[in-house]
């Protein structure tokens, strides 16, 4: 089974999306895409629209759907308000108070994109199977879904839903099921992509190995949060990718077909959550696409990739 796996990163999503789109463009035709936070919302648009062309001419153009996505990144996603807004101050205080905090941000602008670009019934008729991650808050588990399970847009929203920035996500209505982003645990599903029986992966990560050099003001309670998650989704991607790169070895010395290609920043990606642009949006989508064509290149993936 070929699987695209798209691991987390907040806004560097963008980057992610350029990648891809070489990755589309060097052949590669996924059977199913896994995702985690920004990747999961990548992972459902891809799906979608695969789904929406499998519809409409019964085959799907891959390097279309990559261009989509881009697309759709440079015309939703062009300032901090597109994503989310700060909440008042007071009435954060007052519902810290009252045991009602529900994030530093409302990412209801978020929201609204992806129920405005998804229709349900395309995404589970997708030929094209999803699986996102997302994290039980009240039990601690991993959980994930695929594009059959009908509050799987809800499973989308809170794997991109930054704790402590943003609420939990309440599962179809049940105040029972309240998860948040999937790189609490994971931030690239590798794991679950391999336990699904996949042997062709190609992995698009948004952290580089090492960790940042800028400066930044720490003193600033959402540029701290920001950056702290960021801390510990690295470690945690490094992880999640050398514990493949691992089992990928492995299984290839006991005679078994396994490719993993990896694509990932050489070096760490900035952009500011509360303070950007479409330029800058522009240009991580332009870097990931460069960064991407340079590994397929080195590696000698060409349209061939299988």
């Amino acid at each position: 089974m070929r699987a695209l796996v798209l691991g987390g990163g907040s806004l560097k999503g963008a980057f992610q999306a350029g990648a891809i789109q070489a990755v589309l463009e060097a052949g590669f035709e996924p059977e199913a895409i896994y995702g985690i936070s920004v990747g999961s919302l990548n992972a459902v648009f891809l799906v979608h629209e695969a789904g929406k062309q499998f519809a409409e001419h019964g085959t799907i153009n891959w390097p279309k759907v990559g261009r989509h996505l881009i697309e759709f990144w440079i015309r939703n996603i062009t300032r901090p308000e597109d994503v989310a807004e700060i909440r008042s101050r007071l009435l954060m205080g007052y519902n810290t108070v009252m045991s009602r905090f529900d994030g530093l941000l409302d990412n209801t602008p978020l929201q609204n994109l992806i129920k405005e670009a998804i229709k349900l019934p395309t995404l589970v008729n997708s030929p094209i199977r999803l699986k996102v991650g997302a994290v039980d808050i009240i039990h601690g588990d991993m959980v994930y879904v695929d594009n059959e399970d009908p509050a799987i847009l809800d499973y989308v929203i809170a794997s991109s839903s930054l704790p402590f920035l943003m609420p939990a996500v309440c599962i179809g209505g049940d105040r029972e099921k309240m998860f948040l982003d999937g790189g609490l645990r994971e931030v690239a599903p590798l794991r679950e992509a391999i336990d699904d029986g996949a042997n062709e992966l190609v992995c698009v990560a948004c952290h580089a190995k090492r960790i940042f050099t800028e400066k930044f003001n720490y003193r600033n309670l959402l540029n701290l949060v920001e950056r702290v998650k960021d801390i510990t989704v690295n470690q945690i991607v490094n992880n999640d990718i050398a514990w493949a790169e691992r089992w990928v070895e492995r299984e290839k010395l006991r005679g078994k077909e396994m490719h993993l290609t990896l694509v990932r920043p050489q070096e760490p990606l900035y952009l500011n959550l509360m303070k950007f642009s479409s330029e800058d949006i522009g240009r991580l989508i332009v870097q990931g696409y460069e960064n991407a064509t340079e590994v397929l290149r080195t590696a000698g993936i060409g349209r061939q990739v299988d």
